[in-house]
């Protein structure tokens, strides 16, 4: 019955190390993603929209802005 509990205790602290170890793998991609990619905010679209030739007022810039943000 021990050899049993040894085998399951190894697979549960196998289990956690893993998660753990995963848990700051993911995080440091996603601070690098982050930094590579900032988010777009609204001085972004304001400058977009003037490379096209418009010149946004500040209303345009805030719906964009909660569009982007509806579908994130």
């Amino acid at each position: 019955m021990a050899p049993l509990l040894v085998d399951i205790l190894q697979v549960v602290v196998g289990l956690v190390i893993g998660l753990v170890v995963g848990f700051f793998v993911a995080r440091h991609v996603f601070k690098k993603q982050i930094e590579q990619n900032p988010p777009i905010n609204e001085k972004m679209i304001e400058a977009m929209m003037s490379g096209m030739g418009r010149k946004p007022s500040q209303k345009q810039v805030r719906q964009i802005m909660q569009q982007m943000n509806k579908y994130r």
